[in-house]
């Protein structure tokens, strides 16, 4: 048993790799703290209630059954990581989460400061690695010690079930997807782990054994209950990274062009950045590069794109976009070759500066990849060789 607890307890503890790969980084973002904290104390429980900790401990201490108001007490410390990574998750200003994690932090540490007092005062000489909470069910403060971790383990998956479902309501998406991987973890947890254990324990104090729901299916729901959580927790940050590198793929042609005006840092290329990190530098040096092209946009040249693509019936927004790139285009290689400004310069907002994230720079870098915008063009014309000029857009991308 020790074995298939301690293996879920890794698999549960490495989930916050994806998470927590540039500390410092991670450190400043709230979100990520509380969701590495919930999902490593969650791993931490299931080490210590393995019955090999559970003995070393004893052993260590030479306290019987010291393990016991341990492993309770990080669990508690575990469903308060939970209700503090939900208050962030929430949000909302700044001083109200503070409060209410300060509220959350208070209720859980007295709960925990309850145990140690309770299992101190209580007689339970008699050591036990597997069926504690039924072997002293009748006895006299391990009984409340027991009841008292579990209500506020309970607290915790009843306020999480709740949000659960409230949220999955208002959110689309690979979030709603988690949010229901989280509500379906934590109703196992409520039925397969607690109702289990509440069930045997009642069982005992009606003088009738049923320790087998305690000591048999309880621990295999709570970790299968656990890892469904964790995987809820890590989908939307797992599929921000996806749609992350899709969108740092797509600007590929842009960058391609414009990457030898940027001043900006150029994108780092460690093996350890993460895609949001690679597109938010790649970002970043494209945007730098498109204000020092500013200068050289012809205007002549996005007009022609314009009407000519107009013309052939594209959409308004998609002609723009052609014309556009086309006019991105002319402005690289107009720098590129040292020239001059165009007369015909002046003041012009590209889309993709209007929009906020990376979907209008997206759909810039697909229009020049359909279009194939020349390098140069004497009259800044773009030439009808080039059918790919006049395709339709793709609709535009979201970031």
């Amino acid at each position: 048993m020790s074995l298939v607890v301690y293996l879920a307890a890794f698999v549960f503890g490495m989930t916050p790799v994806l998470l927590f790969r540039r500390p410092r980084r991670a450190l400043r973002n709230p979100l990520t703290v509380s969701t590495c904290a919930a999902i490593v104390l969650g791993a931490l429980v299931f080490v210590c209630a393995a019955p090999a900790t559970l003995a070393t401990v004893n052993e260590l201490t030479g306290v019987p059954n010291f393990g016991a108001p341990l492993t309770y007490s990080v669990l508690c410390a575990y469903s308060c990581a939970v209700l503090v990574l939900l208050i962030n998750w929430r949000g909302g200003s700044r001083e109200r989460v503070r409060r209410r994690v300060l509220r959350t932090v208070t209720a859980y540490g007295l709960l925990m400061t309850a145990i140690v007092v309770l299992f101190l005062l209580a007689e339970a000489d008699t050591e036990r690695l597997r069926d504690l909470d039924t072997y002293y069910a009748n006895t006299p403060f391990m009984r409340e010690m027991i009841l008292l971790y579990l209500l506020g383990h309970s607290a915790a998956m009843l306020v999480m079930c709740a949000v659960c479902v409230k949220w999955g309501r208002e959110v689309g998406g690979p979030l709603r997807t988690g949010l229901r991987l989280i509500l379906v973890g934590a109703l196992l947890d409520l039925v397969g782990f607690q109702v289990a254990k509440y069930t045997a324990i009642v069982a005992r104090w009606n003088g009738h054994d049923l320790d087998f729901l305690s000591t048999t299916l309880a621990p295999p729901m709570a970790s299968l209950a656990a890892l469904l959580c964790s995987a809820g927790y890590l989908l939307p940050s797992v599929a921000a990274q996806r749609r992350a590198w899709t969108d740092h793929r797509r600007l590929a042609p842009l960058w391609s062009l414009v990457r030898s005006v940027s001043t900006a840092p150029k994108p780092p290329t460690a093996w350890w950045e993460l895609p949001r990190a690679r597109l938010q530098w790649r970002e970043v040096s494209i945007h730098d590069a498109l204000l020092a092209l500013a200068p050289y946009f012809d205007h002549t040249v996005r007009e022609r794109a314009r009407d000519a693509a107009l013309r052939a019936g594209r959409s308004p927004h998609g002609a723009r976009l052609t014309a556009e790139a086309a006019m991105v285009a002319d402005a690289a290689r107009r720098a590129a070759a040292g020239e001059e400004p165009p007369e015909s310069a002046g003041t012009y907002r590209l889309h993709a500066t209007e929009v906020l994230g990376t979907g209008g720079l997206v759909e810039l870098a697909q229009a020049l990849h359909r279009s194939s915008a020349p390098d140069s063009t004497p009259d800044g014309a773009v030439p009808s060789s080039l059918p790919g000029t006049l395709t339709e857009p793709e609709e535009p991308h979201v970031a």
